[in-house]
């Protein structure tokens, strides 16, 4: 007798299987964790296969999670791998990643199949995923298969690479999910072959929180440095500006949870009595809703927490290892009158101190004129199309 398999019906729901790798920060992680609680709160099945350092709260409670053995990216510029301790992983280590990954996908049996990132970036994973887009080609019951991709790309220099991400998405991907507002800015300002896929984009608006609640607490100045691994100059700044300005002001310093433990000692010591630091606030969006300004990064999360919240923003965006998208993102709103954009290359605490003042003289900004509703609007794409 041959086999029966139920489709995706309202007694079997639809079965989405979510690939995310962080490397550095966690931006790629939360946002990746916010569409997959959209679906499931649609009532698809969703697994989450992480292959980063695991991040408590990411993914949520309402999906299955599988991680794989931990990699994290051995520089800033992301050129080589190394595991959990920071010593380069060998052939045997990806092997058995690949090994898991593929079997996680097997056991799935999913309907739809999400790569986030890749392959407009993540090269590094090709190790193992080359071999899962290979599975997905040759499955009994072929699922459905899209690309997951922040609106900002960074801008290859490298001869060909922009022709293997085409090609790639030509051979195996049925979509791209471009997680933005098309009048905010589009895929082919920051990827010149955008053309060549036309027929497979669909954007889904920025994937941004809902309005956060009022905060419990309140901080006048919210610094923060994402994930923590970089930006340890800009809270040293931020920490040496409280003493020189907005000094009757209550701030906050969130380092991100991965700041090496001394150089979190070494803050900790020198900050002073207005200043409170941390590693991490679970309530960080709320915070921002109550601020008087927000110093941070560019990251894609961390401007839509701060569109959100309608606070003042003063940017400095992650530039190490020639990374382009968040000074692309920055300009853009500074542009808008959303933000104040600031160098990280050669940040003082003087060129800090002068933002401060300027951004507090300012009204905060109005509700932008920007589609944020980017996981609930993927959540719905994905499930209209399977």
């Amino acid at each position: 007798m041959a086999e029966i398999r139920m489709t995706a019906t309202h007694a079997s729901p639809l079965r989405i299987f979510f690939y995310v790798q962080h490397l550095l920060g966690i931006g790629h992680l939360a946002r990746a964790s916010r569409i997959a609680s959209a679906m499931a709160k649609d009532g698809c099945q969703v697994t989450v296969v992480t292959g980063g350092i695991p991040v408590n709260g990411f993914p949520g409670s309402d999906v299955t999670s599988v991680t794989l053995p931990p990699v994290v990216a051995s520089s800033a510029g992301f050129s080589g791998l190394a595991d959990q301790s920071g010593n380069p992983v060998d052939e045997a280590f990806l092997a058995r990643r690949c090994e898991l990954l593929l079997e996680a996908f097997r056991r799935a049996e999913p309907d739809v199949v999400i790569i986030e990132a890749f392959p407009f970036g993540r090269r590094q994973m090709r190790f193992e995923l080359l071999p899962l887009l290979d599975a997905i080609a040759k499955a009994d019951r072929k699922p459905r298969l899209y690309t997951s991709v922040r609106d900002i790309l960074q801008q290859q220099k490298k001869p060909g690479r922009d022709e293997e991400t085409v090609g790639l998405l030509r051979d195996h991907f049925d979509g791209v999910l471009v997680h933005g507002d098309p009048h905010f800015i589009r895929l082919e300002e920051t990827f010149p072959l955008t053309a060549s896929i036309a027929d497979k984009i669909a954007y889904t608006g920025l994937v941004a929180p809902a309005l956060p609640p009022e905060p419990a607490e309140s901080f006048d100045m919210v610094v923060s440095a994402g994930g923590g691994a970089v930006g340890r100059d800009l809270i040293r700044a931020s920490l040496e500006a409280a003493s020189r300005v907005a000094i009757d002001r209550r701030w906050l310093l969130v380092t991100g949870p991965n700041l090496p433990e001394q150089d979190f000692a070494d803050l900790a010591a020198d900050a002073p009595e207005n200043v409170e630091l941390v590693r991490f606030r679970k309530d960080f969006p709320s915070l921002l809703r109550g601020a008087e300004l927000s110093i941070s990064q560019a990251g894609y999360n961390t401007v839509g927490d701060l569109l959100v919240a309608g606070c003042r923003a003063i940017l400095v965006p992650f530039t190490a290892g020639g990374e382009t998208e968040q000074s692309v993102r920055s300009e853009r709103l500074e542009k808008l009158g959303l933000a104040l954009a600031l160098p990280e290359a050669g940040l003082t605490t003087d060129l800090l101190v002068t933002a401060v003042e300027t951004a507090l003289s300012r009204p905060k900004p109005n509700s932008p004129d920007i589609d944020l509703s980017g996981a609930a609007r993927t959540s719905a794409i994905v499930r209209g199309a399977a």
